[in-house]
């Protein structure tokens, strides 16, 4: 289970109960988004050497299924693309192929214009270390509530629009070759996948925004676990 801004591994706590009794659940909290953690930018690379780490301490010799959600959706789609043979099957939370051109085509200006308000402005309260400046976007932006929001959470953003700590260079959208489920709000001011990319995959739609595991999540949980039951039910066997 991989999370994204402005969350820690606590974003799952709901999630995991719902499905301890028939999956093994791991979980950890992304580098720099640690309580105290220093102002850092950690390199993609290394973000993604800690996601393989991870798996391969917690399943030796098998693969898993990624549940990601925002920043954890590009660092698990990169990961799957590259380790294939590490991942069983994906399931991406509200984030598709935010970026490419079917998605930027289908959001249109406007759209492209909240995403870089949004996120520059996260960038920037990094670079300058203002936990007010990310606090105030946290509430623009409808943050759910018992967060604690900190400017050092921005680095990634700052890589992404800043090129800090080397960026993000060679990504490429995510063409799942393994059983994928996608699970989006529908309340958001702008959209992380375009229809096309939906159509390509199992999807749900939910009447929430971005934070679908929080503000749906008794909805949210049953979708999960009854497409992973049934995934399994199929090849007759159960994943752990």
């Amino acid at each position: 289970m991989v999370h994204g801004w402005p969350d820690t591994h606590r974003l799952w706590d709901t999630t995991v109960e719902a499905l301890k009794g028939h999956y093994r659940c791991v979980r950890f909290t992304l580098p720099g988004f640690e309580p105290g953690a220093p102002k850092r930018a950690h390199p993609f690379e290394e973000l993604l050497a800690k996601l393989k780490q991870v798996i391969e301490e917690a399943c030796p010799g098998g693969p898993v299924t990624l549940l990601l959600h925002d920043w954890g959706c590009l660092f698990g789609y990169q990961f799957a693309m590259r380790h294939p043979e590490m991942v069983e099957r994906v399931i991406g939370v509200d984030i598709g192929d935010a970026g490419s051109r079917a998605h930027l085509a289908q959001i249109g200006a406007s759209g492209k214009l909240k995403i870089v308000a949004y996120q520059v402005w996260l960038a920037a309260a990094w670079l300058l270390g203002s936990d007010a400046m990310a606090r105030t976007m946290a509430r623009l932006i409808c943050v759910p509530p018992g967060r604690e929001v900190r400017a050092q959470m921005g680095y990634l953003y700052a890589m992404r629009w800043f090129g800090v700590a080397g960026g993000f260079k060679d990504l490429r959208v995510f063409k799942p070759d393994c059983p994928m489920l996608f699970l989006y709000g529908k309340r958001k001011p702008v959209m992380f996948h375009s229809d096309t990319w939906a159509q390509r995959v199992e999807s749900r739609a939910f009447d929430t925004g971005h934070w679908v595991m929080v503000q749906a999540r008794e909805e949210f949980n049953a979708a999960l676990l009854d497409w992973l039951l049934v995934k399994d039910s199929l090849r007759g066997s159960t994943f752990s």
